[in-house]
């Protein structure tokens, strides 16, 4: 004898199949992620001309990158303050990380370009005498926000404006960016309707996510007075849930082509109001999304009188891993000596290196994860995540001027 399955459970499990279905589709669709070109450290120099003649394409292209290297040391030193000394160009090759190509020319015995060199940080700064520690904020969740024919989009499908920041390197700002890439989960969590919804809890849960404190939402408006012709874009650095604004600007380009150079600059002046921002005390930490919870302390006889009706139990030992910055090898283990003089770690060793960046260290802890980032904090620690995973950092001192919001224009 067959069953029949009732009506509305047919239509429910169809209903879960094709949103399922619809789910996995906004997922997977498409080539949406972009992944940052370069997160370090380095130094870095840009729109260094070169025009040098050579045998041969291949020998001018090659004497065109070292006459860069010696240009942008120069330019380097002078901006660093250590005069405008000269290195050979054996040691130059030793402390260039890479060259990056912002215009080229080749010909068969001439090479006219525009290019940029970056040096290693950690390498570059013993030779100028200067300190290869970087002063960073707390991480920020970047959000780009490009609206074009009056459609908004963030990670829902892949822009120019996504691209921007990912082109963008983060070496010399003061701002700890945390750039998705837009994999992933990344179009669902972080959409144009999520930088609406002012919701702290909801934003707690998707920082913590992402390992960020608060969250940035740089935002563009593309107008094209025709096709082909100029394109005007309109600039806006909102920060925090509720989607504040510090300022707005607008930039100009005469073609459409010129689309990639606009939004690149409009990143550099969004960082340097992010920056200004942030040493003025506008972007301080948001209560609502860095909650502090309130101790209770109880008499001394009511706790003894408690543990005395219960028996006592070994402490949970647990295993975490934690992501420290490491500008060089004194940080390091300066790091792993903190952790160790922790009460309650039984081991604190480095995992992962990476001098000049971010370092892992798994580490042994008996208690809770509420006790151990009571005891970093009161070391003077700053301390993100709840989970397996934290991530630390010396804690920036407080502005002295009280948290103001910033005008908009």
């Amino acid at each position: 004898m067959r069953h029949r399955l009732p009506i509305a459970l047919v239509l429910t499990a169809l209903a879960a199949a094709l949103g399922t279905r619809g789910v996995f589709a906004q997922i997977e669709g498409g080539d949406r992620g972009v992944a940052a070109v370069d997160s370090s450290n380095d130094f870095e120099v840009t729109g260094v001309r070169v025009d040098v003649p050579g045998p041969n394409a291949e020998a001018a292209r090659l004497a065109g990158w070292r006459e860069a290297q010696r240009k942008a040391y120069v330019q380097l030193a002078q901006r660093m303050g250590a005069g405008s000394g000269s290195l050979g160009d054996g040691t130059l090759d030793s402390i260039v990380s890479s060259i990056v190509v912002e215009n080229e020319q080749i010909g068969p015995n001439r090479y006219v370009a525009r290019l940029g060199v970056l040096f290693d940080r950690a390498r570059t700064a013993g030779l100028l005498g200067v300190s290869a520690a970087v002063a960073r904020s707390s991480p920020f969740l970047v959000v780009p926000v490009q609206w074009s024919t009056g459609v908004g989009t963030v990670f829902e499908q892949r822009t120019v404006w996504q691209e921007a920041w990912a082109r963008f390197r983060t070496g010399s700002s003061a701002i700890d960016y945390v750039r998705p890439t837009g994999t992933g989960p990344d179009s669902l969590l972080l959409n144009v309707g999520q930088t609406q919804r002012p919701d702290r809890g909801w934003w707690r849960a998707l920082l913590d996510q992402y390992g960020a404190s608060d969250v940035l939402m740089p935002s563009v408006r593309l107008f094209r007075q025709w096709p082909g012709g100029p394109v005007i874009g309109v600039f806006e650095a909102r920060y925090g849930p509720d989607h504040r604004i510090l300022q707005r600007f607008s930039l100009r380009v005469g073609t459409g082509a010129g689309v990639p150079a606009l939004l690149d600059a409009g990143v550099k002046r969004l960082d340097d109001i992010y920056q200004r921002a942030l040493r003025e005390g506008y972007l301080g930490l948001d209560p609502g999304l860095n909650p502090i919870t309130p101790v209770t302390e109880k008499p001394v006889e009511e706790v003894s009188d408690l543990l005395a009706d219960q028996p006592l139990l070994a402490p949970t030992t647990l295993a975490l891993t934690i992501q420290y910055d490491s500008p060089d090898v004194g940080a390091v283990t300066g790091a792993e000596a903190a952790l160790r003089g922790v009460p309650g770690v039984a081991s604190a060793a480095t995992t992962s290196l990476a001098l000049g960046g971010v370092s892992s260290m798994n580490v042994s802890y008996a208690g809770t994860v509420e006790a151990l980032r009571a005891a970093l904090e009161a070391r003077g620690w700053q301390v993100i995540g709840t989970a397996a995973t934290l991530r630390i950092r010396r804690a920036a001192p407080t502005p002295s001027p009280s948290p103001r919001t910033g005008p908009a224009t």
